[in-house]
């Protein structure tokens, strides 16, 4: 007996230095997904910049090693989920107002915040429709050029591209009669699809969009005086990664400029670099 516990003492401190060994290699393996993990930020931006801003995030992850994960969603949806304690890093809104809204929430680091980019909104019409080009100004009658059909945008009491749809429409007199006709859409990305789907027979979104989806057709362009300027700020928000900084910045460098002008976006800043 004495013999075999000796034995048994001898074969576990054999072993001990093998256990020790595969519980470090456990260790190491757990360690390094969370430290992945940490390189991650999550962005919550505008859909209208769904084509632009993923390339950007690549050549972000590229440049860093720093991964980014986008949610795209309309701007009003993104503002109210950082009020209820969504967490992201930054965020980007299709217009002033949301921002201004998660400023007055303090979902932001107001600092942080610059205006990046710009962009128009156009009329369109699926790819295979008989419309042709129209003029749009003072006397546009949208509600005759739809007919029996549907006209697509976003919300026009929340989503961004939705207000300035119909803040140019009210402007140019051709609100009044068109809005029954108006599907509202929970965001520009699905009013675009209901266009492209034939669903509905014009549709009112940002030139940005309408170059990226080859199912529908660019008809007519709102005049830029005829709705409030269109203009995309950028914060970090106030629960974000040391790592947003560098994020917000690259965002603003030249590499993001060209990216972002391919897409047909303005960029409204000098680039930092």
């Amino acid at each position: 007996m004495k013999f075999l516990s000796r034995c048994l003492v001898a074969i576990a401190l054999a072993c001990a230095p093998l256990l020790s060994a595969a519980h470090a290699q456990d260790a190491r393996s757990t360690a390094a997904p969370a430290a992945a993990k940490d390189k991650t930020l999550t962005v919550f931006a505008a859909a209208s910049m769904k084509n632009a801003l993923d390339e950007v995030n690549t050549a972000y992850a590229a440049k860093t090693g720093v991964k980014v994960v986008a949610s795209y969603a309309a701007s009003s949806a993104l503002a109210k989920q950082l009020e209820q304690g969504a967490p992201a890093d930054a965020f980007i809104s299709a217009d002033t107002d949301w921002m201004d809204y998660s400023t007055a929430k303090k979902t932001i680091n107001e600092p942080t915040r610059v205006n990046l980019l710009g962009n128009k909104i156009v009329l369109i019409a699926p790819k295979d429709s008989k419309l042709g080009a129209v003029a749009i100004g003072p006397g546009f009658d949208l509600a005759k050029l739809a007919g029996d059909g549907r006209i697509a945008t976003g919300d026009v009491k929340a989503v961004p591209v939705g207000k300035y749809a119909k803040a140019a429409l009210e402007k140019l007199g051709a609100w009044q009669a068109a809005e029954p006709k108006f599907a509202m859409a929970e965001s520009v990305r699905a009013a675009l699809a209901l266009v492209a789907r034939g669903e509905a027979v014009l549709g009112i979104v940002y030139e940005t969009d309408a170059k990226v989806e080859p199912g529908v057709k660019i008809i007519g362009a709102f005049p830029a005086d005829s709705h409030p300027a269109i203009i995309y700020p950028v914060a970090a928000t106030a629960t974000a990664k040391p790592e947003a900084a560098g994020y917000v910045a690259f965002l603003r460098s030249a590499a993001a400029k060209a990216v972002f002008e391919k897409y047909g976006f303005t960029f409204l800043i000098k680039p930092v670099s």
